[in-house]
């Protein structure tokens, strides 16, 4: 990974996921919560990539914040996909549905 890459929405998305799962269980970070921290993250990785690419100016700047919303949003709905795939894989060696799926 580089700050090329990063800059992209798939790098920013994968990046903002995996450190977010990795940040989320330390110390004071366990009380933030997960979708606000995730934010913080995009914004921060976006703020960086853009300065070491093509430069930081304002303009730039409140793009990120606007940008981070969304590259947040995307690597919390892939974790979520994940967890909810896992749950039906779990549960179907169970007999059971999946949380929050309906049995017909």
């Amino acid at each position: 990974m580089n700050w090329q890459t990063l800059s992209t929405y798939g790098g920013a998305v994968l990046a903002t996921a995996t450190v977010t799962q990795f940040l989320k269980e330390f110390g004071v970070l366990k009380r933030v919560p997960t979708r606000l921290l995730s934010y913080g993250v995009a914004l921060l990785l976006l703020l960086l990539s853009t300065q070491f690419t093509i430069g930081l100016t304002w303009a730039n700047a409140l793009t990120c914040v606007v940008n981070a919303a969304m590259v947040s949003l995307a690597g919390n709905g892939a974790y979520d996909a994940v967890v909810y795939t896992k749950n039906c894989i779990d549960c179907g060696k169970q007999g059971n549905p999946p949380s929050g799926g309906k049995t017909e």
